[in-house]
């Protein structure tokens, strides 16, 4: 099992940047891909992007050439962490983040970060 903590939410005006963590720990070597997943009120979760343990990345329309991913695991192997570096935030980016770590068996997912971009 994997445990999935986010952090680096807050308030932003638009045209603002932020960066979102995700620090994923326990048996990160299983996870395959990680997902960052936006949920705004009302409406559906719905995918932003995503990292592979390789490195491959894919991005929602929406947010392609404005949020980028990374992945870091540190020196002692015990945790992994995905950053999701947002720029040029817009008021339609307000949601509540959330990461999923996948692997094969299942998925965890952490409890949330809140976004709001507004002025």
């Amino acid at each position: 099992q994997v445990r999935v903590v986010e952090s680096g939410g807050g308030l932003v005006q638009p045209g603002g940047s932020l960066r979102l963590s995700c620090a994923a720990s326990g048996r990160i070597f299983s996870i395959n891909v990680t997902d960052w997943y936006r949920q705004a009120p009302g409406k559906q979760r719905e995918l932003v992007a995503s990292i592979t343990s390789g490195g491959i990345t894919n991005y929602a329309d929406s947010v392609k050439g404005r949020f980028t991913l990374s992945r870091t695991i540190s020196r002692d192997n015990a945790k992994a962490t995905v950053y999701l570096q947002m720029n040029s935030l817009k008021p339609e980016d307000t949601a509540a983040y959330y990461c999923n770590a996948r692997r094969v068996g299942g998925s965890d997912w952490g409890q949330g970060t809140q976004v709001t971009v507004s002025s």
